[in-house]
């Protein structure tokens, strides 16, 4: 991990450390989330947790923080706190959720329309979302990452091995998938309450 690979821009609601995992790594991250049980991605609604295809057409798994995962954890941990400490500054705690393993596929329709991820059916609130690219860019066609802020959208970067950090209250989504499928690792840094 060397700092020189995060970018800030200023003009946009996000930052990004570029090759955040090797391709190794990236292929036994994949694999990993390939053995975990799928499931169909849900959303929030009013504190309950229900499908909405109008709004979210994923498939997803958990990966498990333990002795084996360990190094992911710990990485995106690190990856976070860095861009935090550079960009916003949040008090963080922890990654106190289990890892999401997130698929879109074309046969499935798979997209995410605008949302924000500060949901509060978790422990601690969640103040930074992670974005971990998996997928080589050249298998997927759509399927764009955006951020908003105020009235600009900005479609962050499809390197594979990216991570996109943001605040957990920005609205962001994720465009239908036009060709391939695409993979990537989600997690939040959660911290106190009003701080």
């Amino acid at each position: 991990m060397d700092e020189q690979d995060w970018i800030i821009r200023s003009a946009q609601p996000f930052a990004v450390w570029q090759n955040g995992f090797s391709a190794d790594e990236l292929d036994a991250i994949v694999a990993l989330g390939e053995r975990q049980r799928q499931e169909k991605g849900v959303i929030e609604h009013k504190g309950q947790m229900e499908a909405a295809d109008r709004v979210r057409v994923t498939r997803l798994a958990w990966i498990p923080h333990n002795p084996d995962t360990d190094w992911i954890y710990d990485r995106l941990w690190r990856i976070g706190f860095h861009l935090n400490l550079k960009v916003w500054r949040f008090d963080l705690t922890a990654i106190a959720e289990t890892l999401q393993y997130t698929i879109y596929e074309t046969e499935e329709g798979g997209h995410y329309d605008w949302h924000a991820d500060n949901i509060t059916t978790v422990p601690m609130p969640r103040k930074l979302s992670l974005s971990l690219q998996l997928s080589d860019p050249a298998e997927y066609d759509g399927c764009a990452l955006e951020v908003r802020a105020a009235n600009n959208t900005d479609v962050a970067p499809v390197q594979r091995g990216a991570v996109i950090a943001f605040p957990s209250y920005v609205l962001h989504r994720v465009t239908p998938i036009a060709r391939g499928r695409r993979a990537s690792l989600v997690s939040w840094i959660s911290g106190p309450l009003l701080r």
